[in-house]
Formats: structure tokens, sequence, C-alpha cells
């Protein structure tokens, strides 16, 4: 504990502090790419109260299923519950005052996510040495599903259905999956001794990103106006900076790689503005 306090950026992390800022910056995106003419700046508010509530859930079920006394002492010795508690009642409230009726089928869809995404903490457990991939899969496509949906209800040409097939939101997905995969497969990866054995685990990281930056590359071009290619840049960004932290992850712990990942998932965004900026 004393090490951590000496690196007060490590509280980012965990304090849960990353999620909202990951949140809100593609929020950003997302609404930029599909042209949202009317998003309220409460809907930044919102998935910023949401994001870091549900980290802290997470972060109280997590230390308490893996009994990391630690983590779970500093999470109470700071208040986090009782605020974490007020965050998601405030988040509550303005979602109830300040949107369309529309949004509710939306925000319904996302609850049964974290339904499913709970449930699947709770009751599938994973072998050892395993990655729990349908764990990550439910986080990310939840994460990536509210912080998208923000941006989609403000189009009431579309749907529920167009959202889950756009291209953004997929690939948004994706490299949130990768990315939470990527966090407990270095932390497994360590204890392993066998070098074939990490280098399989080391693949199972690249290639997916590999794919993933073909696909944004492929996107882009596709795109049907100017305005919407930056937003696979930033995806092509985020995958190039996991696949460059991927293969240095030797040089870091744990608790620096965490903090690592979330600015690979930051610094796109410059990307995205910079881009946007020679348009």
């Amino acid at each position: 504990m004393e090490n951590l306090s000496k690196k007060w950026w490590k509280y980012v992390n965990l304090l849960g502090l990353d999620a909202p800022f990951v949140a809100v910056l593609w929020l950003l995106l997302f609404a930029k790419t599909w042209r949202v003419d009317y998003h309220p700046g409460v809907s930044f508010v919102v998935i910023a109260l949401l994001a870091w509530t549900l980290r802290i859930v997470v972060k109280i079920l997590n230390s308490a299923i893996t009994g990391n006394a630690m983590s779970f002492q500093v999470i109470h010795r700071k208040g986090l519950t009782r605020a974490a508690i007020i965050s998601g009642l405030l988040a509550c409230i303005l979602i109830v005052l300040y949107f369309p009726l529309s949004a509710y089928k939306y925000l319904l869809l996302g609850a049964l996510m974290l339904l499913v995404y709970f449930a699947v903490t709770f009751f599938v457990s994973s072998s050892e040495g395993e990655v729990p991939y349908a764990k990550h899969f439910m986080a990310a496509f939840s994460f990536s599903y509210g912080t998208a949906t923000m941006a989609h209800i403000h189009l009431p040409a579309y749907g529920i259905r167009d959202l889950l097939i756009t291209r953004e939101f997929l690939c948004f997905s994706v490299l949130c999956l990768i990315a939470l995969s990527a966090i407990d497969q270095w932390s497994r990866s360590d204890e392993k001794a066998s070098s074939q054995t990490r280098l399989m685990d080391e693949l199972t990281i690249s290639l997916p990103l590999t794919l993933l930056g073909a696909a944004a590359l492929v996107f882009a071009v596709q795109a049907e106006s100017m305005l919407m290619r930056p937003f696979f840049y930033a995806i092509l960004t985020g995958a190039a900076l996991l696949q460059i932290l991927n293969r240095t992850k030797s040089r870091f712990n744990i608790e620096e790689r965490k903090g690592l990942v979330s600015l690979c998932l930051l610094i796109p965004g410059l990307v995205f503005q910079s881009y946007g900026l020679l348009l």
C-alpha cells in the first residue's frame, strides 16, 4: 500500500475514474460521427455517473468474490460505496427528468445486459488459468452499448436494431473486449513458466488486434462520408496502441498495465479530433 500511495496516478484505476473518462470521450466520438444535431450535455453527465457507479459495483463484487482484502478496504475507506449509490440515484433522476420516453426501451435492454453480466460473474466459473471470455464479452458489450446509446437515442429515425448493427458500435465493442481480456490474460500469463504457452497467450491478443485494425481500415475506406472516417482511425489507433503494449508488457507491472490500457482507449480521441480539424 505504501508503494501505491507514492504513485498517485494509480488511484485513477483503483478508484474507477478511468471508466467515466473513456465513456464520455467515446460518447463524443459517437455523437460527432453520427452527426447528432441535438445532443444535450446531460447525456455526458449521465454516462459518466453510470460508468463510474457500475465500475465501483464491479470492483466491490470482484473484491468479495476473489477475497482481495486490500482492494475491498480501499473502496470502503474512501467511502466509495456510499458515493456510488448517490451517483447511481442521481443518474436515474436525470434520466427521468431529461430523457425522452423513447430512451427507456434502450435503457431496458441495457439493464438486461447488466443482469446477464452479473449472472455470468456469479454463476459461470472459469477453469483455473483460463480467461473468462463470457464475462468480458458481456462487460465490453454492455459498456459499449451504454456509451453508444447516449448518442443514438437522439436519432429518432433509427431504433435499437440499427444501433446494434452499426460498424462503429461493433468495432468499439470488440476493442473493449480485447482490452478487458488482455488485462486478465497478462496477469495469468505472468504465472506461467512455459515460454511456448506465453507465446500462444500473446497471439490470442495480437491476432484479434490485427484483425480489428484491418477491419477498421477497410471500414474507413468504405465510409459513406469523410466525417465518418475519423472514428475508424480512432479504433485503428486504439488497436495499434494495445498491440504495442502487448509486446512491451514485461516492462510494466499489472497495475501499470491497467493504467496504460485506459490510455490506449483515451488517446484515440486525440486522433479523432486532430483528423476532424483537417476536414
